[in-house]
């Protein structure tokens, strides 16, 4: 059984306006204008009705007017950088000064060459993260030969092969190597002793995620897995097992942290295992109790979850599901009745040994599960703390405070996302 995410509808953004639809003579791209006057009246209906979808999906009130129109212009930019749009279609716009370092593709149907390529393809390759190290260029225009000459007259001739990914068959080839290497140098089960060694398998299973990521641009990656989906939850697990170890140890030894020693955590979580995985593994665990392979696939809950670095604090409580879940009932709804149960119970416990006010709480948290993420400043925080004595305000409300947000922050990383 294989589970799909939820169909969802996308949320798209339109946006251009008369003076920037003009064709540019010199391939440059002019800076961006608000003026919707100049329209044709079919442009104008368009952009409106596009405007008007627009409002109701964020209850909003723009139009074409020139006021509202710069203002729907900048409420679109902030949405698209917060990553509250899939898709935003333009005209010029967006493409002179613009920055959101969370673009990663970018659809071209315009002659662009020399400065407004650079300009262009720039607003999607700006880096985020070891997870983001390039972006993605689709053009439906033939801009090879363009793109070769802007990089040549604003960087230097041999800019092309630094600029633009290399085939698939290369990175491929490279991948196969690394993952041999891999397999022969440090096989599953055989411990990996000593600083050295493991410090060479952080390295060799570091470049291999980097290339698995640049292999997920390419279409050809689906279905070339070298290793069983097994095998490479288990150098997951035994790199997340070596990422806590280093970070103890840093810790502990303040005069001896490893910086030597990367650790490529924003690319394990691209492979990430998530809750409905795990649901359906469940299931397969139920089923496998008849036909006596139960244990086989309980061993494959506890190795997904120790791969996963959103999962292993929450090991204990899929462990207690595991153990209790019938056969009577859907997984998926005993699953969301045991964590609804399981939270309100740890909540309580916070606010009963940190003597908290307990509605005050209750409503801080659910914001917090609504808005995504616990709230470290504010008047918020102070109204579910208890009173503090006149005699020690400061020092004591302010280790009150933290400790108090220490353990709302640990509890809302345990079940944010689980139900």
């Amino acid at each position: 059984m294989v589970r799909l995410p939820p169909a969802r509808r996308l949320k798209v953004g339109l946006i251009y306006s008369f003076a920037v639809n003009e064709e540019e003579t010199d391939g440059l791209l002019d800076d961006e204008e608000f003026e919707t006057a100049g329209l044709d009246q079919s442009s104008r209906d368009f952009l409106d009705a596009a405007i008007k979808d627009y409002n109701a999906m964020f209850g909003t009130s723009f139009d074409t007017s020139a006021d509202r129109f710069q203002n729907y212009y900048k409420d679109l930019s902030q949405r698209l950088k917060k990553r509250e749009l899939d898709l935003v279609i333009v005209v010029n716009m967006f493409l002179t000064g613009f920055d959101a370092t969370t673009l990663n593709t970018l659809w071209v149907d315009k002659n662009l060459r020399a400065h407004g390529l650079i300009q262009a393809y720039s607003r999607t390759n700006r880096i985020l993260n070891s997870v983001k190290t390039y972006g993605n260029i689709v053009s439906f225009r033939d801009l090879e030969q363009e793109t070769n000459d802007a990089l040549a007259l604003f960087g230097n001739e041999d800019a092309k092969g630094i600029v633009l990914l290399k085939p698939y068959t290369e990175y491929y080839q490279e991948y196969q190597r690394r993952i041999e290497e891999l397999v022969e140098t440090f096989p599953l089960r055989h411990p990996i002793i000593g600083e050295t060694e493991q410090k060479a398998f952080i390295k060799l299973f570091g470049a291999i995620l980097r290339l698995k990521n640049i292999l997920t641009a390419f279409d050809d990656s689906t279905g070339s897995e070298i290793v069983s989906k097994r095998e490479f939850y288990d150098y997951h697990s035994l790199y997340l097992n070596m990422y806590a170890e280093f970070r103890s140890t840093s810790e502990a030894e303040k005069e001896s942290i490893n910086d030597d020693v990367v650790f490529e955590i924003e690319l394990i979580k691209q492979v990430e295992i998530n809750v409905d995985y795990i649901l359906m593994l469940v299931e397969k665990y139920l089923k496998g109790k008849e036909t006596g392979t139960d244990k086989e696939i309980r061993a494959a809950i506890e190795r997904a979850i120790n791969a996963s670095p959103s999962l292993r604090n929450k090991k204990d409580l899929i462990e207690q599901f595991v153990d209790s879940v019938s056969t009577k009932a859907k997984v998926d709804a005993q699953w969301q009745s045991f964590v609804a149960a399981k939270k309100a119970y740890e909540l309580s416990q916070i606010i009963a040994d940190e003597n908290l006010n307990p509605d005050e709480t209750r409503a801080f948290v659910g914001n917090a599960f609504r808005d995504g993420a616990i709230p470290a400043t504010g008047t918020a925080i102070t109204k579910i703390l208890p009173p503090v004595s006149r005699f020690n305000k400061n020092n004591g409300h302010a280790t009150k405070k933290e400790a108090v947000l220490n353990k709302l922050i640990a509890f809302f990383e345990r079940y944010f996302g689980l139900a």
